[in-house]
């Protein structure tokens, strides 16, 4: 039977079925087959809904909205390229530096993308950068977004395993930095091997003016840590208050938040949030049954069948959610597999927080790799280039990713350092 549940949920998939009604359909056929009531469809569903700090993900995404439709977006690649322009190649190092900056905001690698990419990939290309390589360099740098506080997919991890959101923010905060850093290695070193153009030096009045213009995006993401770790608000409660500083920020202090625009972002806000929590209901339908069938015992029975090494074992389920993140959506990928590999990683001695931080690093590559490369697919969208031309100039950028994941996975105080500060 459970053979069945995976065959129907993967040729689904290949169908081009979204991943939710994926999970949704496959789970209604394994019912059905096996005479179960269908009356355990909206309980299951409705159990894994029904979650306060769920209640966060509709205020963080309404929040990162409010700030880019504020003029947060132009504010950050401002300061970035005000910074960074005057190097060879600085323009794509301000791609990094603004995703990097963005992260605190968005918590989603595809918003990311989208708008940072909507400005720089042109402006990029039309300084001489290869279309390509600017794709890439927007793709790979969006991939922080999901690892920087606030973090919709560390939201959800937090939720699946009763973990602390706010230690989980603080987990990411390096990983996220030395992911941001260490995709500027390739970004310099090609640029400079291709001849890219460098910008104007900037002076330090200008840098300080432009830094003074995000300053007030930026110290969302730190309201947010502090508010949480300090006790004075819940991770629900810290939505909120980032969508009246939003709101505050956009409207009076950058001037550029219309009125009138609000209900057309509360609707798109709605929409995404509509979205994830539909994904979040019919994956926990589909983890049900795979608890009912024993999947998780199983899996972890063939892992530690392998080996019991913990070197193995960790190699083991990072090549596991590389796999899966090639085709499979982040946050579906977490709700279904983490319950699953948790208990692996805890045999062998890693912290459960490390291990979240692991796992969202880990499928986050993914979002750039074919064939279900969100990220790819918008960033070669934007640039007006072939995915594979993209593809291949992302080699280097992917490369750059998996070290730092293998620095995430073996060295545990690059994730519990801040976490263990703040206890």
């Amino acid at each position: 039977m459970a053979l069945l549940l995976f065959v129907s949920f993967i040729i689904l998939i290949f169908l081009g079925v979204p991943v939710a009604f994926g999970l949704g359909l496959s789970s209604l056929i394994y019912l059905i087959v096996a005479d179960i009531p269908l009356n355990i469809i909206p309980q299951k569903m409705f159990s894994g809904l029904n979650s306060f700090v769920l209640l966060c993900i509709p205020g963080f995404i309404l929040a990162g909205n409010l700030m880019n439709a504020g003029g947060i977006t132009d504010r950050i690649i401002q300061f970035a390229n005000n910074l960074l322009g005057r190097i060879r190649g600085g323009l794509g190092l301000a791609n990094v530096g603004a995703s990097m900056g963005f992260a605190g905001i968005s918590g989603t690698a595809l918003a990311d993308t989208a708008s940072i990419g909507a400005i720089l990939i042109p402006a990029m290309k039309k300084e001489g950068y290869g279309a390509g390589f600017s794709a890439a360099v927007t793709a790979s740098s969006s991939t922080v977004g999901p690892i920087i506080p606030p973090s919709l997919p560390m939201i959800i991890v937090g939720t699946l395993a009763s973990l602390s959101i706010g230690d989980l923010f603080l987990a990411g905060a390096i990983p996220g930095i030395l992911l941001g850093l260490g995709l500027m290695i390739p970004t310099y070193l090609i640029s400079v091997k291709r001849n890219y153009p460098k910008g104007e030096r900037k002076s330090l009045t200008e840098i300080w003016k432009s830094f003074t213009g995000a300053f007030w995006a930026l110290l969302m993401t730190v309201i947010i840590l502090y508010g949480i770790l300090g006790g004075y608000f819940t991770p629900t409660e810290a939505s909120i208050v980032s969508v009246i500083y939003a709101l505050i920020v956009g409207i009076f202090i950058y001037k550029e938040l219309p009125i009138k625009k609000i209900p057309e972002i509360m609707l798109s806000t709605m929409t995404s949030t509509a979205s994830i929590m539909l994904l979040v209901g019919f994956a926990n339908l589909f983890g049900w049954i795979m608890v009912s069938e024993q999947i998780p015992q199983m899996v972890a029975d063939l892992i530690l069948g392998i080996s019991t090494n913990s070197v193995v074992v960790i190699l083991l389920i990072i090549v596991l959610l590389l796999f899966v993140g090639t085709f499979m959506e982040t946050i579906a990928a977490l709700v279904i597999l983490f319950p699953v590999l948790l208990p692996v990683a805890m045999t062998i001695g890693m912290d459960p927080i490390q291990f979240g931080v692991m796992m969202v690093l880990t499928l986050v590559i993914g979002l750039v790799t074919p064939p279900v490369g969100v990220c790819l697919f918008v960033a070669s969208q934007i640039g007006k280039v072939s995915i594979g031309t993209t593809t291949r100039e992302l080699i280097p950028f992917i490369g750059v990713s998996l070290i730092v994941l293998l620095i995430v996975a073996f060295v545990p105080q690059v994730t519990l350092f801040l976490p263990n500060l703040f206890e």
